[in-house]
């Protein structure tokens, strides 16, 4: 495989928004698309969702013809041994072992040239590819929330991952529209290492009480912030960004400036994930 064209067969894992966002992606570009997820009703509801942001595209004149013609490239799997491609992009839960179970059986299943990136925020690469057969072939592909918007990918390489295997996926973003970017296999690597303060922060103004989020959001805002701290929490997720926060603060040594929110992990214990989940720091039940 010199390149990656809109031949090839695109293999996702995990049906919620960031994988829905990477499989409109792929769909767009051409690709036959798989989508995999071990619960069948997410799957269904991730088609509806993929099919409505194509419908959108069309709409505004991003894309050409009608999203039944898009929608017949999608095939939905629901057992990781029928996800079979030639690059595979993870956007499961961010736990490591979970990530490590699935990977084990994608490398039994598919060829020695497949290449499997993950979409991880903040796990370091160089540990999700350990106990890979060809940790060669494995690479980091960041995407930002909704991937089918938002245009920076960040392409990680690890320590043993070949520099034409991350070339390869800059190339896959690139002919997708976005916009990548080489970073460092280093804690949070560019993005949330640089934006998580924008969190921590906010949480910890809110903890001791010197205004509530509505108000923090407003003053963020007001100083050209497109979204607030806590809005942003809640599209991404706040589980999400709990587990990003936790992660960096193990990778950084418990150093005391990426320490984690009580009250954001109170919020996660809650089932209050944003929203995703109809309720974080702000109510969408309405």
């Amino acid at each position: 495989m010199r390149e990656i064209t809109s031949e090839h067969r695109i293999g996702i894992a995990g049906a919620g928004t960031m994988g829905q966002g990477i499989a409109h992606l792929a769909l767009a570009a051409g690709h036959p698309t798989l989508l995999f997820d071990i619960d069948v009703a997410m799957l269904e509801k991730a088609r509806g969702a993929i099919q409505k942001t194509i419908s959108q595209s069309i709409e505004r004149g991003q894309l050409q013809g009608n999203s039944e013609e898009y929608m017949k490239r999608l095939e939905l799997v629901n057992e990781a041994y029928g996800l079979k491609a030639d690059v595979i992009i993870e956007a499961i839960v961010e736990k490591t072992d979970i990530k490590h179970g699935l990977y084990r059986v994608l490398e039994s299943e598919n060829t020695d040239q497949t290449i499997i990136a993950s979409n991880t925020s903040s796990i370091p690469i160089t540990q999700l590819a350990t106990g890979l057969k060809h940790p060669e072939r494995f690479v980091g592909m960041h995407f930002f929330n909704p991937a089918h918007i938002m245009k920076l990918v960040e392409v990680i390489s690890g320590v043993a991952t070949l520099p034409e295997v991350a070339q390869k996926i800059a190339g896959l973003a690139e002919l997708w529209g976005r916009r990548p970017v080489f970073a460092n296999d280093s804690p949070g690597f560019i993005v949330n290492r640089v934006a998580r303060h924008y969190y921590v922060e906010s949480l910890r103004l809110l903890e001791e009480g010197a205004a509530d989020h509505e108000t923090i959001d407003r003053i963020l805002e007001a100083q050209g912030f497109k979204m607030g701290a806590f809005k942003l929490m809640d599209l991404i997720g706040v589980d999400t960004n709990f587990s990003v926060t936790s992660t960096m603060y193990q990778q950084f040594f418990q150093e005391a400036r990426f320490r984690p929110s009580r009250s954001q992990q109170l919020k996660v214990q809650a089932g209050h994930h944003g929203r995703k989940s109809g309720k974080g720091f702000y109510d969408y039940s309405s």
